[in-house]
């Protein structure tokens, strides 16, 4: 007889197949072995009694901080620790509590059987500009054309280009400007059916660019605002584009300069909702989320928002993560834009991992790579 210890991140209902267990089986067990754990903040004492308890009756637990049961503290934290069975099955129960265990159970079973495999996509990044910080992704005219045509053959699933750059500090740019930037590669792209190959995304916030860009064979918007501008919206939804939401604090100008949060993913997460319910009411049915690393965050912000990303799957929208040799990895282990790759490949494995399904990034064949290594290892 022998034993192996195997990662919490296999996939379940594979290995179980293979055994050879019954249909039913399969979904029970698979259920059973996938953890969630969820802090939860400012809790009434009461409901975290009642939670306690109610977890306990079905082999879960709620860690909850001494002198609770006596109600030392009208107000606690609590971390609760469930397989993906009994989140459900406390979901259920908690619906008939008081002391707000009843949209506790609401927010619980939006978490419930998210974690399904994807298939990821690599979305290449052009610059047609002269201020990225990464200058080897800046290319103009023909340059760019050769560079989309480069990263289709590597294997982009996406190609977003933008003539504005967006990296703390950046100058602002004229709507006029922007476009004299962009329209030569958006016409190329247009002329050539370059769009019949892949798909493309326009990365900007002005609605004539945006217009333009959708009119010429373009089926993404990639809006670092978030959808602030009502006419964004409008011009989205009559184009049934695609629209990648990010967060981000301030503006590129101004967003690294003090930023601060309460609870970083709690208030990205909030932020997502109100943007949720605006895109809602212009009528746009697709939409990726984008947490913005780098926009407006810390250093410890961006690495709490890729350990914590699976938070955001309770959306039920495709997670994108752009972290692609940001100088997040310089403050981790100084090295310059150049030599980022490594770091940039360890964030952003890890982010898929936790549920990311787009990849923003500068190197796409390197990408591609090690992506495909990384499914045959699950795979295993």
């Amino acid at each position: 007889m022998q034993i192996e210890k195997l990662s919490t991140h296999i996939d379940a209902r594979a290995y179980l197949k293979a055994l050879g267990v019954e249909s039913g089986g399969i979904k029970i067990m698979a259920s059973k072995m996938k953890l969630h754990l969820f802090y939860i903040r400012s809790m009434h004492v009461g409901a975290a009694n009642i939670l306690k308890q109610d977890a306990l009756s079905i082999g879960a637990e709620l860690a909850v901080p001494k002198g609770t049961v006596t109600a030392l503290h009208s107000r606690v934290d609590a971390l609760l620790i469930v397989n993906e069975k009994q989140l459900l099955e406390l979901s259920r129960k908690e619906l008939a509590q008081p002391f707000g265990l009843k949209a506790l159970a609401h927010e619980l079973k939006r978490f419930a059987a998210l974690h399904a495999e994807k298939e990821v996509k690599v979305m290449g990044v052009i610059n047609a500009n002269d201020d990225s910080f990464y200058t080897l992704s800046r290319f103009r005219g023909d340059a760019a054309v050769s560079a989309i045509g480069a990263m289709i053959k590597e294997g982009a699933d996406i190609i977003d280009i933008g003539a504005v750059s967006s990296r703390p500090g950046s100058a602002q740019v004229s709507a006029e400007e922007e476009m004299r930037r962009i329209q030569p590669i958006i016409d190329a792209i247009y002329a050539q059916k370059l769009f019949e190959k892949t798909t493309f995304s326009i990365d900007s916030y002005t609605p004539n660019v945006v217009a333009y860009a959708l009119e010429r064979g373009f089926g993404i918007v990639n809006d670092i605002t978030g959808l602030a501008d009502d006419e964004m919206c409008r011009i989205s939804a009559e184009y049934h584009a695609t629209v990648i939401m990010m967060h981000m604090q301030g503006t590129p100008q101004t967003m690294q300069l003090s930023p601060h949060y309460e609870h970083i993913v709690s208030d990205v997460s909030d932020f997502f909702e109100h943007r949720l319910e605006k895109a809602e009411k212009f009528d746009i049915k697709e939409l990726v989320l984008d947490v913005g690393i780098g926009f407006g965050k810390t250093l410890e912000h961006n690495l709490e928002l890729i350990a914590h990303l699976e938070h955001f799957l309770k959306f039920k929208r495709p997670l994108l993560v752009g972290a692609s040799r940001k100088s997040m990895i310089d403050k981790i282990i100084k090295t310059p834009t150049e030599e980022r790759l490594g770091g940039t490949l360890a964030i952003h494995l890890k982010a898929v991992e936790n549920g990311a399904e787009i990849l923003r990034v500068h190197d796409v064949k390197e990408h591609v790579q090690a992506l495909r290594v990384a499914r045959a290892i699950r795979n295993a």
